[in-house]
């Protein structure tokens, strides 16, 4: 680790004297481009994230946002007041840990997730639901499949052992990924405004409180790590960068932290992640404009001789640091003890500097809010990218359906999800594998009849993930179609947005190209949600994903959270014993072209990207609004793979369907915004849609069979034939 020497002669003016080898290292973790967002920041004032359902927005660990009563779940938030809002909190958060699960795919992916919940820890909240959004290189690389493997090997090992579902996400393959794969998690607790907790410490006298593992020397320099390239011989250079998780622990953080929560003991937390205790508690006095006096020696150490700067910057997992009334302290060591955790009283909040000392020596001691919030921002240089003309290539209809059916980006992701435990704590209402998971919040106090009453409670909608082939053929309008596709995922359940948190993934922002398109996303995401009513209350920037295979598409993941009464929501898989008095109906309008399309990923080509629908917002309350409606039995998004591909995930071997399509374009076009919908009244849906377009699409079957022709050509496949091509990755990976 070194501090630059344009940040040491800032450091230097301000101190008026040398930092010391602490300070230095404190300065370069803090100011580093994973914390202090240098390149980024100046960019993302673009997102609105205000709110009536808005309590706490970016800045802490985790958004918190209030819960419409049931009566208003459904509603869009343009349509609410206040008074709409009850006393139920959910918090939201995400973060990325990319470069750590390249060099070490299990623990770099458990320890994202362990540091995920533990910011909804620091909250007050217990964590419900977790979602992770995953990138690749190419599957048919062995070191992608390798890389593949640990990661889900290692969410599922850590998201299990604590009790927390994982239920919905994404995973997408790309050759930009191949030295350089991408792990975002998010996560969603539950509090109320009585349990409520902030990382803004609150006045002078109070302690902090150190606890959970004993401090090693595991995760040294992580937040720097995570602030460069990726080096060809990362995987063993950079080893000592990554954390270690340990589940069992973190489970025991939890009920710890809900037995503080539940004495209302607890002030203000922080968990301690990217650059360790120095981090979290200088991050902690500096939000409340104090200080701190931290004494080193006192921090609970698993590892002989630790130095000043060990102690201060190691990112060993399962810790969180607490502000804590001097006469609460007894109570917190007696709660770390019951739950079999370490507890260290390491200093007192105070009004003056943060400093920290070491067996009696001085080596830190500077302005909390200058080494938190000073970093210097950066001016870039950015080139935008320009959209292609079209070509298309003549290609066979069988192998080119065949071929994007059964690519593992549209595939099936069942490998991935039946390793996950979705189910724990009882709240899942809707599993992975559909178009969004849903969350049952019941209703404080209701009896269990009431609890399984499908309209009782509010249904809290989740869905992540972003589509590189999209971002990379055009950042900004990518971008605007992630959002849309991750609100229409919600929609096809019922649910209309609530909030979003986004993590921001890109390569190195000095190259020009690369900040250009990393600024498109910015911009794109901000416009959309705008336009979709759903403030942006919290994120992630990870730059610098480059390796010797160059820098990754921008990826903006979006997590999106949606509300809608009641638990119920109509499958995405065709009725069939009701295919006699249903008509399946398209709701919505295509854009006319294949750019991103993983068609043209398959079988090559160059087009612009679709054109996106006009007012969005109304657009997605109309499609929940129709998926809500009585006569609706099955819903299913228009996406990835496009029209094409949405119909053979819907068929089943009891309901099959007869489609004509016109054009190649028609068929493979991944335009968000557009819903199948089988019903029983199609008038109803039309009513609904009003000026949104609904196309009937020719007949439904009971044999299990797509019959698709498009353009004149045709290719019929079966049900069993769809899901056989659609378990490639399940298939090569058994």
């Amino acid at each position: 680790m070194s501090l630059p020497e344009s940040d040491r002669e800032l450091v230097t003016a301000e101190l008026d004297r040398e930092p010391t080898a602490a300070e230095a290292a404190l300065f370069e973790n803090l100011w580093s481009e994973h914390c202090a967002y240098r390149s980024s920041r100046p960019l993302l004032g673009a997102f609105e994230s205000e709110g009536d359902q808005v309590v706490v927005g970016p800045g802490d660990d985790a958004a918190v946002l209030a819960l419409p009563e049931p009566d208003a779940a459904d509603q869009p938030p343009s349509e609410r007041d206040a008074d709409d809002y009850g006393d139920t909190y959910v918090t939201f958060g995400v973060e990325s840990h990319n470069h750590p699960s390249y060099v070490d795919p299990f623990d770099g992916a458990a320890t994202g997730v362990g540091g995920i919940v533990r910011d909804t820890l620091s909250m007050g909240a217990y964590p419900i639901a977790l979602l992770d959004s995953l990138y690749f290189g190419d599957f048919d690389r062995e070191h992608s499949r390798y890389l593949f493997e640990g990661v889900v090997e290692g969410i599922s090992h850590y998201g299990n052992c604590i009790g927390v579902p994982t239920v919905g996400g994404s995973v997408a393959f790309h050759a930009g990924y191949e030295g350089n794969p991408l792990v975002n998690v998010a996560c969603v607790g539950l509090t109320d405004e009585d349990r409520l907790v902030t990382a803004t410490a609150k006045e002078p006298g109070n302690k902090l409180v150190l606890v959970g593992n004993a401090t090693g020397r595991d995760g040294l320099g992580g937040a720097s790590f995570a602030s460069e390239d990726l080096a060809e011989d990362a995987e063993t250079e950079d080893r000592p960068a990554v954390q270690v998780g340990d589940p069992y622990s973190e489970k025991l953080l939890i009920e710890c932290s809900e037995a503080l929560v539940d004495e209302d003991l607890v002030l203000a937390a922080r968990d301690l992640g990217a650059a360790g205790l120095g981090g979290a508690s200088s991050e902690l006095v500096a939000k409340g404009d104090l200080g701190a006096d931290i004494e080193l020696e006192r921090v609970h150490q698993r590892e002989p001789n630790m130095k000043a700067l060990e102690i201060l910057l190691a990112e060993s997992q399962e810790r969180m640091v607490y502000e804590v009334a001097p006469e609460n302290v007894d109570r917190v060591a007696e709660l770390a003890g019951r739950f079999d955790l370490g507890c260290s009283v390491i200093g007192e909040v105070t009004a003056g500097n943060y400093t920290c000392t070491f067996e009696g020596e001085t080596v830190v001691d500077v302005d909390a809010e200058y080494l938190a919030e000073g970093a210097p921002m950066n001016d870039l240089a950015s080139e935008e990218p320009t959209q292609p003309e079209r070509d298309l290539p003549d290609v066979d209809l069988a192998d080119a359906f065949e071929a994007v059916v059964s690519s593992p980006s549209t595939a099936s992701k069942r490998w991935v999800y039946r390793q996950y435990d979705h189910e724990v704590g009882a709240r899942t209402a809707r599993k992975p594998g559909d178009d969004a998971a849903i969350m049952a919040i019941r209703e404080a106090g209701a009896t269990p009849a009431e609890s399984d009453d499908p309209d009782a409670g509010v249904g809290l909608a989740l869905s992540s993930g972003a589509v590189p082939n999209w971002t990379e053929a055009a950042p900004y309008d990518g971008a605007r179609a992630v959002a849309l596709e991750n609100a229409t995922n919600l929609a096809a359940k019922g649910a209309v947005p609530l909030a979003a948190v986004d993590c921001l993934n890109g390569g190195n922002p000095e190259k020009p190209d690369v900040y250009g398109g990393f600024k498109g996303i910015v911009d794109g995401l901000a416009e959309m949600c705008a336009d979709l009513d759903t403030p942006v209350v919290g994120g992630n920037v990870s730059l610098y994903n480059d390796s010797e295979a160059g820098p990754i598409a921008p990826t903006p993941t979006l997590a999106l959270i949606g509300t809608k009464r009641g638990y119920d929501a109509p499958p995405a898989a065709l009725a069939g014993d009701a295919v006699d008095d249903a008509e399946l109906l398209l709701v919505g309008a295509g854009g006319d072209a294949l750019g991103g399309s993983e068609y043209l990923a398959q079988v090559g080509g160059e087009d612009a990207f679709p054109a996106l629908p006009d007012e969005p917002g109304s657009l997605v309350s109309t499609l929940a609004e129709i998926a809500r409606h009585d006569a609706t039995l099955a819903t299913h998004d228009v996406s990835d793979g496009g029209l094409a591909v949405a119909l053979a995930e819907l068929i089943t071997e009891e309901a099959g369907a007869d489609v004509e399509l016109p054009d190649r374009v028609a068929a493979f076009d991944e335009t968000p915004g557009r819903l199948l919908v089988q019903t029983t009244d199609s008038e109803a849906v039309a009513d609904l849609a009003g000026d949104v377009p609904v196309l009937r699409l020719g007949d439904l079957t009971t044999d299990g069979t797509l019959d698709l022709t498009v353009g004149g050509d045709s290719v019929s496949v079966s049900a069993d034939t769809v899901r056989e091509l659609r378990d490639v990755i399940e298939r090569e990976l058994a």
